[in-house]
């Protein structure tokens, strides 16, 4: 077969049409919306409908010099000359039947990292793998949207040049620093973005009791001592106004202390590394910014986490998960959010929102409920986490050995084993990995292969 030319066609509309058995190969230009000015570049992509109907196979490559190997242009005829292709080009041969294998990536942040499982933008892109070879899970989507989301219903938006993207909600699991100030999170809150945590890990070095928190609203004997709500206001914002300019001078003195040592100055360091600085700063600065922050913090309320708990997030409200304590994250795919106050250099804006964030936020601290129980077998259980507008979480527990289907449904979905072994169809699961399952994927069971009980988390959107 000749070069292929790049077609306006996309891949999904050849493959729909695609009979039993039968192949087709494209070149297809692809705007990656996620980056800045949207390049473009062109992926080869194989796909195949095997005759058995056991699934509707692809392979992609990113064209590099604007060419592929010719002689590797045949349409292949079975699922192994397909896989030989695969290996030729070094790219996985994806099952659009069959749960897909994530393959995070990490995201340095100055209070630890995030491990984002289905993040597409600038910072970072997850892929999708089939143990040998990976892609960017952008790519697919973009080249297979419906094959792989489901129903239009659950929401388009177009980029700055009118492409339109699709992204799933995010999976990410919130990894701080196991020390005091330098692993806590920023105090934020969110307008539009819904955010559900799942502890998965508190660590004991710093939390001897297990027994870890994350700033959650505002101290209710605080909020009593002002005569309104107006007041308190004032209160609080006058205090991470004090403390922010006494945040200004350290960060500038630190900041002088990274070119000294040749570090840039917006680039996450070793907590290691920040604290030492902050031990060359004069003493009086040192105690100064203490006792500011502490002032401010007084305001807020520290809710106790352990292992499994839940923290569902109401917009609006202000909030900072602490050091030591490792949690799964859903979220809706925005990146939105209001800064309150950091203790640390704040690296990804030069400013922060305290005023705006303060006249918004909802001072109501929430505590945690039970979880709502779908289903109780005894042999599993399955339990509401949260269900938001947008997407749902569920938690499901199975006992060794047992099965459970997944429901149909005309969406894609999300999941990640917390505990134990399990295995979705054929693909093996250990804790913190995690799949997506396309919408064309009509059946995926789940059987826990652990000799104690698995646990996994589940999500989709929710269809109107």
């Amino acid at each position: 077969m000749n070069a292929l030319s790049v077609t306006e066609v996309s891949p999904e509309t050849f493959l729909l049409n695609l009979g039993s058995g039968e192949s087709a190969l494209v070149r297809w230009r692809f705007k990656q919306w996620y980056l800045p000015e949207e390049p473009e570049l062109v992926l080869a992509v194989a796909l195949w409908c095997c005759p058995e109907s056991t699934g509707l196979f692809v392979v992609l490559k990113e064209e590099l010099d604007g060419k592929v190997d010719l002689e590797l242009l045949q349409k292949p005829t079975s699922l192994l000359e397909l896989r030989q292709l695969a290996d030729a080009w070094r790219a996985p041969l994806l099952n659009l039947n069959r749960a897909l294998l994530l393959e995070p990536v990490a995201i340095a942040k100055p209070w630890g990292q995030e491990i984002w499982y289905t993040g597409m933008e600038q910072r970072g892109l997850s892929a999708v793998t089939d143990g040998r070879y990976s892609v960017p899970l952008a790519w697919l989507l973009g080249l297979l949207p419906e094959l792989l989301m489901g129903v239009t219903e659950l929401g388009e938006n177009c980029s700055a040049s009118g492409v339109v993207r699709r992204a799933p909600n995010l999976l990410k699991i919130l990894d701080p620093l196991p020390e005091p100030v330098y692993g806590d999170l920023y105090f934020e809150l969110h307008e539009e973005k819904r955010e559900v945590y799942v502890v998965t890990h508190v660590d004991r070095s710093v939390w001897p009791d297990g027994v870890g928190g994350i700033r959650f609203g505002f101290d209710p004997v605080m909020r009593a001592s002002f005569d309104d709500e107006h007041l308190f206001r004032e209160a609080y914002l006058e205090a991470v106004e004090d403390y922010r300019e006494v945040r200004v001078e350290v960060d500038g003195l630190i900041d002088e202390l990274r070119k000294r040592d040749g570090f840039p100055l917006n680039e996450p360091v070793p907590a290691e590394q920040t604290k030492s600085w902050q031990e060359e700063l004069p003493a009086d600065l040192r105690a100064r910014e203490a006792v500011l922050r502490a002032t401010m913090d007084a305001f807020t309320r520290m809710r106790p986490l352990r292992t499994g708990d839940v923290v569902t997030v109401p917009l609006l409200m202000p909030h900072a998960l602490q050091h030591g304590v490792r949690a799964v994250e859903f979220q809706t795919p925005v990146y939105e959010r209001k800064i309150l106050s950091f203790a640390q250099k704040v690296l990804t804006q030069g400013h922060w929102d305290s005023a705006e964030a303060v006249a918004m936020m909802s001072p109501d601290h929430c505590e945690g409920d039970d979880l709502e129980v779908l289903e109780d077998t005894g042999q599993f259980l399955r339990e509401q986490v949260v269900r938001f507008e947008d997407f749902e979480v569920q938690r499901l527990v199975l006992q060794p050995e047992v099965q459970w289907q997944l429901p149909p449904c005309s969406s894609y979905s999300l999941m990640m084993l917390v505990q134990g072994s399990a295995m979705v169809g054929d693909q093996p699961l250990e804790p913190e990995q995690a799949l997506f399952v396309p919408a064309a994927c009509t059946k995926a069971t789940v059987t826990c292969s652990s000799s104690r009980p698995c646990v996994l988390l589940l999500s989709r959107p929710v269809v109107q």
